[in-house]
Formats: C-alpha cells, sequence, structure tokens
C-alpha cells in the first residue's frame, strides 16, 4: 500500500523538546515535518508523508487528543501519563527521549530530612499531584499538596510551600533560586501511546511507525 493510499493518521507532539527529539524517529521512517512550529502560527503541519499530519498540542492535552481521537497517536512524558491515568491508550514504547527526573526539592536553608523525621506536615506546590500524593503515602509523610501550573521554584521562596514537587533536568534552575534536591522520585522519559481505536482501524501504518521507532530507539541505547 502506498503512503497516498494509506488512512491518514494524525500525531500530537508538543512545541519543544518532546517535538525536537521526536524529529530523528520520524526521519527514520523517511518523514520530515514541513514547518517549524517556533517560526509558524499553525497548529496542524504536514509532512512529506501525505499519510500523516502533526497537530501542535499543550503537552499536559497529548493523551487527552489521543484518548478521544482527536489524534491516532501521540508523545508524550511518563509524569504527564501518570497525571492523565493513561485510560484508553496503548502505550506500545518507551523513546527514551526528553529524558529528565521528577524530584522533591526545597530551599537550601530548609532541613528537610528533619522535617521528615519529626514527622512534621509539609506543604508541597507541585503540578503533579498524582505523583506527589502517592510518594509521601508511601513514605508515610503527611502533606499538603497545593497545585500550581506556574513555576514551582517561588512557591518555596515565597512562604507558599515547605517544598516542591517538579521535572528536573540539569538542576541549574533550582540552583539559581536557591533551592536543593532532596529526594529522586522517579526517571521520566517519553512515551509513544496510540487510540486503541485508530490501533484496529489504521493497523498496518500504525504498526509500521512502531516498528520503524522501535528499531530506531534499539540502534541509539
Amino acid at each position: 500500500m502506498s503512503s497516498a493510499d494509506r488512512p491518514a493518521l494524525t500525531l500530537a507532539l508538543s512545541k519543544g523538546r518532546i517535538f525536537d527529539e521526536t524529529l530523528p524517529l520520524l526521519k527514520a521512517a523517511g518523514i520530515e515535518v514541513l514547518e517549524d512550529p517556533e517560526k509558524s502560527r499553525k497548529l496542524i503541519i504536514g509532512t512529506t508523508d501525505p499519510g500523516l499530519q502533526v497537530v501542535l498540542v499543550r503537552a499536559t492535552d497529548v493523551p487527552t487528543y489521543v484518548q478521544y481521537g482527536g489524534a491516532d497517536l501521540g508523545v508524550t512524558g511518563k509524569d504527564t501519563l501518570i497525571e492523565h491515568g493513561g485510560q484508553g491508550l496503548y502505550q506500545p514504547l518507551d523513546l527514551q527521549i526528553a529524558k529528565c527526573r521528577v524530584s522533591v526539592a526545597v530551599r537550601a536553608d530548609f532541613d528537610y530530612a528533619f522535617a521528615v523525621r519529626q514527622g512534621s506536615r509539609l506543604r508541597v506546590a507541585t503540578k503533579y499531584v498524582a505523583i506527589a500524593r502517592e510518594f509521601f503515602a508511601a513514605k508515610g509523610v503527611h502533606v499538603d499538596l497545593i497545585k500550581l501550573y506556574g513555576s514551582m521554584e517561588l512557591a518555596p521562596l515565597t512562604g507558599l510551600a515547605d517544598a516542591i514537587v517538579d521535572l528536573v533536568s540539569t538542576g541549574n534552575t533550582l540552583k539559581a533560586n536557591n533551592l536543593v534536591e532532596v529526594e529522586r522520585i522517579m526517571d521520566i522519559s517519553s512515551r509513544l501511546v496510540v487510540n486503541q481505536a485508530a490501533l484496529k482501524l489504521k493497523q498496518e501504518p500504525i504498526r509500521h511507525l512502531i516498528d520503524v521507532f522501535s528499531r530506531t530507539v534499539e540502534a541509539t541505547q
């Protein structure tokens, strides 16, 4: 079946690191995205394969678009998947891209170990409420979770929270704001997620992409 005859596939990506690090995987499948999302205002971008288009959505919305059929497949971080719950999604592949970690961080002058040992009730600011809740519950630490959407680093500096749970890559942002990483909760990378109905209806092109991505990931490990 030629690409012109294939059912059209829609791939949901978020701008930034995930988009940039997905490009080599697409290239391995002989596909290039036709426009730079940082320079174009378009939210739907064509590719050199007429059977595939890319939709640009907010990172936290990728699982929702795929779950409800707004996209056939997408690339999203493990952190986003855990918060979303992953309902209705087939998760065939860890792409090993956009790697970072979810960690607990506090002000450099805050004695986190002592507070935990004393059984203090900690105020924790995060956008990763499910991850934070499960982590602290497993440790037996009592926390009040404060959901934020913006810069987490500000919360301990203003006294809003004792600690934050956030993504950490280099740690430079923490250092710049006089914060220190005190516990590593989990390592994060991005997954390929597929709409379960699309997998049945468009099995051949989706399986082809999964196979190419899988071989490419294996070759780079």
